[in-house]
């Protein structure tokens, strides 16, 4: 047996520790005499394809995890594609929602208002103190388009961290999901005897956010090297944290950031090919969201990047941006509004609210339409026709997670726009022929994002993660393409491009990794100085050389 010594500090003094091994293979005689690691694994994957429900093929591979975790992320990394669905959305939708009935075993840290006072203790409960690197931390208060779930948002982190594992070779043992149980206004679940968290309505406003002040104390005191994602907190705390804590700790909002960071990617590739088209300028782009909740408002805050990167001011860059909420167009006369649209409201006009959307697109004139409102089919045909009006190529993104929420369809938004439309949305559409050719939709999945910017992250050791970070990220996707792709007039990379998806989302985590580095460095936010000498070249091979693999 081999033991590995790696060293760590510890005030101030450099000390050695034994480096985690891996499980040692049961002794003869313990497994039939025929049993091989590629057999087992086809008898696993055999295993999960027998189940008819996408909910059951979740908890087989939750099981799979927790007994076998070598052999799971094995299999997550060769069949990424037929895997990430089941881990992370559409199926974690349904598993949060189960997540009470179908637990099995402890996975992650539960910390709840009543541990106020004493979260340090908590804390340190954590078996794996020294290794972590990555946590992610819900309150479970607005799941994907679920609402509050409350302790039953759980699986969110869990799944998310599994992502970083397989898209970033992240190392399991780094990795803390962490939900945050203030209770629940949920009465479905407060009546359920089966519910695994507090019987209580949510605490809110100051008390949560002491909570949450000596929460982030606490965790950076135990986790000094610990990057931490906040993800499905509502809309107002989702802004109040992130920008409480963005410039004292290494912190991000993958629901803000994240989602704005994919989709300005996106937008850069759209908008060049639009512009194209119109002969408009670059900077002539006028765009227009559905939607105004946290990701919404935070996709429009990263797409200022756009105009900015372009040349223009940031005030400059604000005015090429209009909301739609559930009243219609936001705009300071309306009356009071919630203060996180208060940024982009229009100060230019002034007359009667705009309602209906197809007055707002005739009022805009939009070239892009954003949607992130969670509204099944809010594009009607007559929305996509009336962009395709004033639009060659209309830029259009139905943003909104799962599938039976998005705003519309890739086959209407091709169909309405004579197969011009510009597109990409939050959840995967197949390829449609059209006419003599074979449309591929873009895919603004944040697993593009966030995997890469959470390693670039970490690597760098980074103090905060700071906008032009995450503006990295977003044109280290942008400049992913391959000539092929671009030569298709993609978007987004084609994971078809290897016939191994690991690979892509691998090789395009690393890519996002290294620019992320480079602007925490320019940033001087960075504390692994010795990444700074390095050329790009030895940069992205060091990367690459600290991705794990099963």
């Amino acid at each position: 047996m081999t033991i590995v010594l790696t060293p760590y500090w510890s005030n101030g003094v450099q000390k050695l520790k034994v480096a985690a091994q891996p499980p040692p293979k049961p002794k003869y005689g313990l497994t039939p005499p025929a049993l091989t690691d590629e057999i087992h694994a086809l008898r696993c994957l055999n295993q999960l394809r027998s189940k008819d429900k996408n909910i059951e093929k979740y908890i087989y591979l939750s099981m799979l995890k927790e007994q076998d975790p070598s052999m799971f992320y094995k299999l997550c990394l060769r069949y990424m594609s037929e895997f990430t669905p089941i881990i992370y959305t559409p199926t974690v939708g349904d598993a949060c929602l189960q997540y009470s009935h179908i637990y099995r075993r402890p996975e992650g840290l539960f910390i709840s208002i009543k541990d106020k006072g004493k979260i340090r203790d908590v804390i340190k409960n954590w078996p794996k103190l020294d290794e972590a690197r990555i946590s992610v931390v819900t309150d479970g208060s607005r799941i994907l388009g679920l609402g509050d779930l409350g302790v039953n948002g759980m699986p969110i982190s869990i799944g998310k961290l599994s992502l970083y594992i397989a898209g970033a070779g992240i190392r399991p043992s780094s990795t803390i999901p962490i939900c945050l149980d203030f209770g629940t206004n949920n009465q479905k679940f407060l009546d359920d005897p089966l519910y695994l968290g507090l019987r209580q309505k949510r605490v809110t406003g100051q008390q949560m956010t002491e909570f949450m002040d000596e929460f982030m104390r606490e965790m950076s005191a135990a986790f000094p090297k610990l990057l931490v994602q906040f993800e499905d907190f509502s809309t107002d705390n989702a802004f109040l944290y992130l920008e409480r804590y963005r410039n004292k700790y290494p912190v991000f909002n993958d629901d803000i950031q994240g989602t704005g960071a994919v989709v300005l990617s996106g937008l850069i590739n759209a908008a060049r090919l639009s512009s194209a088209a119109s002969g408009r300028p670059i900077t002539d782009h006028r765009i227009l969201f559905f939607g105004a909740g946290s990701a919404g408002v935070g996709v429009a805050m990263q797409l200022m990047s756009f105009f900015t990167l372009n040349g223009l001011t940031p005030d400059e860059a604000r005015e090429r941006i209009w909301l739609i909420d559930s009243q219609g167009l936001v705009f300071d006369a309306r009356g009071a509004l919630a203060e996180h649209k208060k940024f982009f409201s229009r100060k230019d006009y002034s007359g009667a609210p705009i309602t209906n959307i197809l007055d707002i697109i005739e009022y805009v004139q939009p070239t892009a339409l954003l949607g992130l409102s969670t509204i099944s089919n809010a594009f009607t045909p007559d929305v996509i026709q009336a962009m395709a009006a004033i639009n060659p190529r209309p830029i259009i993104f139905p943003l909104s997670n799962p599938v039976r929420l998005s705003e519309c369809s890739f086959q209407d938004a091709v169909n309405y726009t004579n197969g011009e439309v510009l597109f990409a949305s939050g959840s995967p559409f197949d390829p449609i022929a059209y006419e003599d050719m074979t449309l591929y939709p873009g895919q603004g999945n944040n697993m593009y994002i966030f995997p890469g910017l959470g390693l670039g992250a970490i690597l760098a050791r980074a103090t905060s993660v700071t906008d032009t970070m995450v503006e990295a990220s977003s044109l280290g996707l942008a400049g992913s393409l391959t000539e092929e792709e671009k030569s298709l007039g993609l978007l987004y990379p084609r994971i078809e491009r290897s016939s191994h998806l690991d690979r892509v989302v691998r090789e395009i985590s690393a890519h996002i990794a290294k620019e992320v580095i480079r602007a925490a460095q320019k940033a001087g936010v960075d504390r692994s100085k010795e990444l700074r000498c390095m050329k790009d070249a030895e940069l992205l091979k060091f990367v690459n050389s600290k991705m794990w693999n099963p």
